[in-house]
């Protein structure tokens, strides 16, 4: 679907329910919210449903929007979920009545019975921002977790994926008049003791490959313990064996509660992550 047919089939819809993905980071969980209060913007019925694994960074940009116990929805909308395996155990149950998947993945499985995407999209907040601007005003309240969505998912407009779209819709969002100090602060350049503990166990133990171009961190699920370090503490550690100089193909394995290893790439021109992980 188009944006503008988007836009049209979420304005006949009502009591809707919005889905986020397992490990809820900011494009999820900010691109879900704008959307949501857009929907109440315009008089509609609309939720996101409560996600238990999202951490402290996240909580506040979706805490207005959890739905209420007993909600029964007339329609289900994904947003920024690629496979149905991305959803939480609690969203599984809608796995067979989505109607609507906004996302911005290659890796889109067209799960949905319609779906809006854009695969050259640095972030679904791009596309919700498209979205929204066509159904009612973008107000403060719908900008900000929008920046969120968009900021995040590029690595505050850092990672090869920004785009000059990219930086139009941000610029857009801060016309507004929303403040971002305090959030680029939070999300960009704040971290505990325990993270930077963290950061430097990995460092030592990193493994190099392919001339040092390939570098594996990881973090085992004895870490975790050892430093008692919560979901906030472990956030886009992802992202840290591709800032080692030389390298364009960083690989972080992080063993799970259940013993399954979750693989997280950041790569260069070189690598298409995309290919990698199929």
């Amino acid at each position: 679907m188009t944006i503008q047919e988007t836009a049209a089939m979420l304005q006949t819809m009502n009591r809707v329910l919005l889905l986020t993905h397992v490990r809820p980071d900011g494009d999820t969980i900010g691109s879900a919210a704008a959307l949501c209060q857009a929907l109440r913007d315009m008089g509609k019925t609309a939720y996101l449903l409560p996600n238990t694994g999202i951490t402290e960074t996240y909580a506040c940009y979706a805490a207005p929007y959890w739905a209420e116990e007993g909600f029964e929805p007339d329609f289900v909308v994904s947003v920024d979920i690629a496979a149905l395996g991305l959803l939480p155990e609690n969203a599984k149950k809608y796995a067979s009545r989505i109607d609507l998947a906004i996302d911005h993945h290659g890796s889109q499985e067209f799960f949905a019975e319609r779906t809006c995407l854009d695969a050259e999209a640095a972030a679904c907040g791009e596309i919700v921002y498209e979205i929204v601007r066509l159904m009612t005003p973008v107000t403060q309240e719908i900008a900000l977790p929008l920046y969120v969505a968009v900021s995040t998912d590029t690595g505050c407009f850092v990672y090869s994926n920004t785009s000059a779209h990219t930086h139009r819709v941000a610029a857009a969002l801060l016309e507004t008049g929303i403040a971002v100090a305090g959030v680029n602060k939070a999300l960009f350049r704040t971290k505990s003791r325990t993270r930077l503990a963290m950061e430097a166990w990995m460092a030592e133990w990193a493994e190099y490959y392919d001339n040092d171009r390939v570098v594996i961190m990881q973090i085992p699920r004895s870490l975790c313990l050892d430093y008692k370090a919560t979901e906030a503490d472990v956030e886009e550690l992802s992202s840290l064996a591709a800032l080692v100089e030389g390298t364009d193909c960083g690989v972080t394995l992080r063993e799970l509660k259940d013993g399954r290893v979750k693989i997280s790439l950041r790569t260069g021109p070189r690598v298409n992550a995309t290919e990698v992980c199929a």
